[in-house]
């Protein structure tokens, strides 16, 4: 399997402490943040793993080169004017075989890979989400899913919703998903082609308790790097 990396984004909630890079790139321990995605990749057996960049992008290719010294195979899908969420996956079509694992490279989700796609192909899905349950799910905005797994709705930030699950920003989508997004436009994955999905096919929910964290904003970065520091990641 392979694994995309939305790394393209301009992070300006972060830009307040992290000014000199992309927020994939902010430190942590001395090791950039995407740098411990992959080594949890890694860890789950992937290593064929493709970044979208954009923003940036000569900091990421940079460091990570091929990916050779860091044990995976890295191939680099540029985006030379902001495309989305969704536009940044269509890109970065011509490097999909099949399927592929999509993560946002700004949050750091302890999930077990192996199980997930084991979830994906018993369900015989072709987009699966990974859902984690908070205490306050207004933040994000909640994922409501039927007795089967099955995603029912998405509740805006701010709105009521019974469930306290939210999209965790990991997902398996098939090849045939990208058919639904225009080239070169800047289109939104959760906004635009998500809804989309749902109407005309099933998605599924993967609900996993592990630890989670969105980096995207100062006080969580800083979270995150005290949790490292304290050896105290997992």
């Amino acid at each position: 399997m392979q694994a995309l990396i939305l790394v393209g984004g301009l992070g300006t909630r972060l830009r307040s402490i992290v000014k000199d890079r992309p927020k994939p790139m902010a430190l942590i321990e001395d090791k950039p943040f995407l740098e411990y995605l992959i080594e949890n990749l890694k860890k789950n057996g992937i290593k064929d793993i493709i970044l979208a960049t954009g923003y940036m992008s000569e900091i990421i290719e940079d460091y990570f080169k091929d990916g050779r010294e860091f044990g995976v195979n890295i191939v680099y899908s540029k985006e030379n004017v902001q495309l989305g969420t969704a536009g940044a996956i269509k890109n970065a079509e011509k490097y999909i075989k099949d399927e592929v694992f999509v993560l946002n490279g700004d949050t750091y989700f302890d999930v077990d890979f192996k199980k997930l796609y084991e979830f994906h192909k018993n369900a015989n899905s072709i987009f699966t989400m990974v859902l984690r349950k908070i205490a306050d799910a207004s933040r994000y905005g909640a994922v409501e899913c039927d007795k089967e797994n099955k995603i029912t709705s998405f509740v805006e930030k701010g709105d009521t919703s019974k469930s306290d699950y939210i999209n965790g920003g990991i997902y398996i989508i098939k090849k045939k998903i990208l058919n639904l997004i225009e080239n070169e436009k800047k289109v939104s994955l959760e906004k635009e082609v998500i809804p989309k999905v749902l109407r005309e096919e099933k998605i599924y929910g993967y609900r996993c308790g592990n630890y989670f964290i969105d980096i995207g904003i100062p006080e969580d970065y800083i979270k995150f790097c005290t949790k490292v520091k304290r050896g105290e990641k997992n």
